[in-house]
């Protein structure tokens, strides 16, 4: 007998360069304001520095340049995404972060093939929700330990 019971996911929806993406809170720990992100030298260009998180150092991640698009300012809307892979834990700027919604597993759409697009090979794939089109992450490629040079 096969099972045809489709999984409800709930998604914390972020925006980039004007884009929207999708990431399941079963990853997320918290959301935060952007705070003092201190550097730390001979990681990857894409890794801020760290942040003193209620007494966690937390490694920050800045999306935009993981995905290869242009920095801007940090803004009031800027957030701070905390999210938990295995035993790494890590916080991801993104340009704003305020929408959880739910779909089911079965909607989510393999992504188009996107050539000269570098953030295509975190895209885990593409859901439609009314008239917007959301861009799932993919955690693991993400945070490959090999890119991010930081210890667990």
């Amino acid at each position: 007998m096969s099972e045809s019971v489709s999984k409800d996911i709930k998604l914390i929806v972020f925006q980039l360069n004007g884009k929207e993406y999708g990431i399941s809170v079963h990853y997320v720990h918290g959301i935060e304001k952007v705070q003092h992100i201190t550097r730390i030298p001979g990681t990857a260009q894409f890794v801020k520095g760290v942040i003193n998180l209620r007494g966690v150092v937390t490694p920050i991640i800045d999306l935009r340049k993981r995905f290869g698009i242009e920095e801007c300012e940090y803004t009031d809307l800027s957030r701070i995404i905390i999210v938990a892979l295995d035993d790494i834990e890590v916080g991801l700027v993104v340009d704003a972060a305020n929408d959880v919604i739910d779909i089911t597993e079965d909607s989510i759409e393999p992504s188009p093939d996107l050539v000269g697009v570098e953030e295509d090979e975190y895209v885990k794939g593409v859901v439609k929700v009314a008239n917007r089109l959301l861009i799932i992450i993919d955690l693991y490629k993400i945070l490959d330990r090999e890119k991010l040079k930081v210890e667990g």
